[in-house]
């Protein structure tokens, strides 16, 4: 009975030096992909924050996991999930680059009405306002405070140069909220010097377009 017990211990430790050492030999590889998401998450992780934060967040999470698994030396665990983290990780980039392009899209297209309409509504105000300066007009101004009428066109162009000035220098996120405030003021003064707006020209139909 003594001999199978020895040979029994023996098996055991013979085990665990086989598992110790297939352990210790994942080592290298599972540390070397967790250097490889880290890397891949970092080159992503400026344009990934900004467009697709939540995506960003669940890589992250999954990181934190794989090297609380090598911390504790569960080699094996990190070299069989690491490559699914990787490939989230990788598609952060292309994800994010999608994202921006879409949300480009809708601020070009917002910025396209608004350039077309607002050079024709500060005419309008200006023409209404230079109306309601003549003397013919003193009835039809009565009430209505030129001077401050004036003021707020010139905030109005002032801040429409700035957007333009952002459009040019490729911010479109400024270039359309100065628009939109832009746009806002003008509204306000139209109300204010009753001045009827220039409707915006309608996008030409399949029918009729070149």
């Amino acid at each position: 009975m003594q001999w199978i017990q020895r040979v029994s211990q023996y098996a055991v430790i013979s085990l665990a030096a086989i598992l110790l050492t297939a352990c210790a030999g994942q080592k290298e590889p599972a540390q070397k992909l967790i250097a490889d998401i880290e890397s891949t998450v970092a080159a992503a992780s400026t344009e990934a924050a900004k467009y697709v934060p939540d995506q960003l967040a669940d890589v992250q999470t999954q990181l934190g996991a794989l090297k609380a698994s090598f911390d504790k030396q569960d080699y094996a665990a990190v070299v069989t999930g690491a490559p699914a983290v990787l490939s989230s990780a990788q598609s952060l980039a292309t994800a994010a680059a999608a994202k921006k392009d879409e949300i480009l899209k809708a601020l070009n297209d917002q910025w396209t009405g608004l350039a077309a309409s607002l050079p024709g509504d500060v005419t309008a105000i200006q023409s209404r306002i230079d109306f309601l300066s003549k003397k013919s007009s003193k009835k039809l101004a009565a009430g209505v405070d030129l001077d401050a009428a004036k003021a707020g066109l010139s905030d109005a162009t002032s801040l429409w140069s700035k957007a333009q000035a952002a459009f040019a220098a490729g911010n479109m996120d400024e270039a359309v909220s100065t628009a939109k405030d832009v746009q806002a003021k003008i509204q306000a003064l139209a109300t204010t010097v009753k001045a009827d707006l220039p409707a915006a020209a309608a996008a030409p139909t399949a029918a009729n377009s070149p």
